[in-house]
């Protein structure tokens, strides 16, 4: 499709960028958004040759969360038109989360609501210094229900809680303490050295044994570890090992030369 609200682009390196394209409004979600966002994921979750999703935000922010004159139309809408409305975001975000590729959200200026959201779903996050983050809902009456799954698997259960009942704004510095996002930068140029730094590690890992190695944390996070777990996480090795990939990095390792997807 063509979009209007964002852009897809990809490298021949094997890079794919979604760029959220409304600067004029800090790049805030409406349904037109979520619903670009959801079409690029889909795509991107079909093409083998993606090694990595990057995330991006054209203009001053990377998303301010949502557009005002879409709150205006939701206040309209019955429960049931507000449940299917907000499933649209819960799904788009879920989908993003369960890419095959490393993601990486690379942000500035405003992260907001949703815009943070989308944050805590990407594998990696990257945040210039001078960013901005807050959960805001409550001061709206509302709650950061559809991102609340992904913030509490970022951040833990006890920052998630007194970040939303607080909506307290806090730094890339902060963000980073709470484990929202992996490292923070000084500049631009330190955003794309990053992005660089990044895609090389991407481009060296298996791409299969990269969405198994997601999957890990998403079945297993909060399990109990006991000896049917044990019996789980012994199936899953034995699976890699077996694989075309698995053998691929061992021979490439005892011959010492680079394997197939590294090439």
């Amino acid at each position: 499709m063509a979009y209007e609200t964002i852009s897809l682009d990809a490298t021949p390196g094997g890079i794919a960028v979604i760029t959220l394209n409304r600067p004029e409004k800090h790049n805030a979600f409406n349904a037109i958004v979520i619903e670009e966002l959801t079409d690029a994921i889909e795509t991107l979750t079909e093409q083998t040759t993606i090694r990595m999703v990057i995330l991006r935000g054209n203009g001053p922010s990377f998303s301010a969360g949502a557009d005002l004159e879409w709150m205006k139309a939701a206040a309209s809408y019955s429960r049931h038109e507000n449940e299917e409305d907000a499933f649209k975001l819960a799904e788009m975000l879920r989908k993003l989360a369960a890419l095959p590729q490393m993601t990486v959200a690379l942000v500035h200026g405003a992260v907001m609501g949703g815009g943070a959201g989308l944050v805590a779903a990407c594998d990696v996050a990257v945040a210039m210094k001078d960013t901005k983050f807050r959960f805001s809902e409550v001061r709206l009456g509302l709650t950061p229900a559809t991102i609340s799954p992904f913030v509490i698997s970022a951040i833990g259960p006890r920052w998630a809680k007194a970040l939303f009942v607080s909506a307290e704004s806090f730094d890339a510095a902060f963000a980073e303490r709470i484990g929202l996002v992996q490292y923070v930068v000084e500049t631009n140029e330190g955003l794309l050295e990053m992005e660089e730094y990044l895609a090389d590690l991407a481009s060296k890992a298996a791409p299969g044994a990269i969405h198994d190695s997601k999957r890990l944390v998403q079945d297993f996070a909060g399990v109990a570890i006991d000896q049917s777990l044990s019996h789980e996480t012994a199936k899953r090795i034995a699976a890699r090992r077996v694989s075309d990939e698995g053998k691929e990095g061992l021979s490439a390792f005892l011959e010492k030369r680079k394997p197939g997807w590294a090439e």
